[in-house]
């Protein structure tokens, strides 16, 4: 029976984990879950669950919480605060921490459980683009096992040799395809995207995902930090990584042989596939994901990403080229252009346009220490703030 802990269970990966979680009874137990805000949720799922801890990192909500649970599931400990994350990461009876809380708030967390040595099933991009080589280093030095829940990295994790050991010349690979959807404006025509809103940046073809993570699909920025993932885990170079726009979302990504073979990864469009993966790693269980129908999908499609509508991979390839914290200040900046657009308070064309401005005025240092790292994310959006000001004048 394994032990998991999951940051961010009222997300989408968070109760996708849980769906899975509870069709087997006999080989998982929650232990902890973490949330923000979202008391509601979070009771749901304390009361369905049982874990030993539940935290809320927002105080106030944590207080809601623990009056709703006295009367409902009283063995339940709330805890709160960010510090509290880092405690049910680290607790010796954890043995899975799922790590999918976005952004950079699930830097310190994700980083404890590598430091810890638990099993880090990683949904948080920023862990790596943030901290690329500080978190592989501790994953390394800790014998913690870190496996990706990405559905495209999970896919590549599949198509390597179960026998890779991040050397990719001697498993005879010559190239990483990354695929994506390209977004609800993949055909938009360029003219327009300007005028577009959050609801329409938000309405993803094939997925069902945060407002946050549906906008970085629209502007391609996700697959940007995909890029810079996939050259920490797979220790390759931006060069070495192709991204191939798949509208049906059905191929979640291929590596390709020096023979000239190209393995693929194939399966229908729910993130209970990768998180089961993950979870049952290097066995299989069964994820309740739908069979995937061939002849029903009758036809797969590929394109080549438009440089023009889609600037933020052309920013993140650069931030991954640049090193040291550069992928810092681009997660950054990108959290708060973001985060702007969502309120309305910039338009969608803004976003790499505040991003691109950051990068040119940023310092970038060499990401020597979590310290450092924090700075330039912090000195970033400060940068990205100044920008808007200056856009809206």
């Amino acid at each position: 029976m394994k032990e998991i802990t999951v940051l961010g269970s009222t997300g989408s990966i968070g109760i996708n984990t849980l769906n899975v979680i509870e069709q087997h009874p006999d080989k998982y137990k929650v232990k902890a879950l973490t949330a923000n805000t979202n008391v509601d949720v979070l009771l749901e799922q304390s009361i369905k669950h049982k874990p030993e801890f539940v935290v809320m990192v927002d105080e106030n909500a944590a207080l809601q919480l623990e009056k709703k649970l006295k009367n409902n599931a009283p063995d339940v400990n709330v805890i709160s605060g960010a510090e509290s994350l880092v405690k049910v990461v680290t607790h010796d009876d954890v043995d899975y921490v799922m790590a999918a809380i976005i952004g950079a708030a699930g830097l310190l967390p994700t980083l404890a459980a590598a430091k810890s040595g638990k099993r880090v099933l990683l949904a948080n991009k920023e862990a790596l683009v943030m901290s690329g080589k500080l978190f592989m280093d501790t994953v390394r030095e800790n014998a913690a096992e870190l496996l990706p829940v990405d559905s495209e990295h999970n896919a590549i994790f599949q198509c390597l040799p179960a026998d890779f050991n991040r050397d990719m010349d001697n498993a005879g690979v010559k190239k990483i395809l990354l695929t994506a959807s390209g977004g609800p404006f993949r055909t938009t025509p360029l003219a327009q995207l300007a005028a577009m809103t959050p609801d329409q940046a938000c309405a993803h073809p094939n997925w069902t995902m945060g407002r946050k993570i549906s906008v970085d699909s629209a502007t391609m920025m996700n697959k940007g930090l995909e890029i810079i993932e996939a050259c920490w885990l797979f220790h390759t170079i931006p060069e070495f990584i192709q991204v191939v726009i798949h509208p049906q979302s059905v191929i979640h990504s291929l590596v390709e042989y020096t023979d000239g073979s190209v393995l693929a990864q194939l399966g229908n469009p729910d993130m209970r596939t990768p998180i089961a993966y993950a979870l049952a790693w290097p066995d299989r269980i069964d994820a309740g994901v739908a069979r995937l129908d061939l002849f029903d999908i009758a036809q797969l499609d590929f394109i080549k990403p438009d440089a023009q509508r889609f600037p933020c991979l052309r920013l993140a390839r650069e931030a991954m080229q640049h090193g040291g914290t550069s992928s810092a200040t681009l997660n950054a900046a990108n959290e708060v252009a973001v985060n702007e657009f969502l309120h309305k308070r910039i338009r969608f064309t803004d976003i790499p346009r505040v991003i691109e401005t950051v990068l040119e005025k940023a310092l970038h240092d060499e990401a020597t220490s979590l310290a450092v790292i924090l700075n330039a994310d912090r000195e970033a959006r400060e940068l990205a703030r100044a920008t808007i000001i200056d856009l809206a004048a």
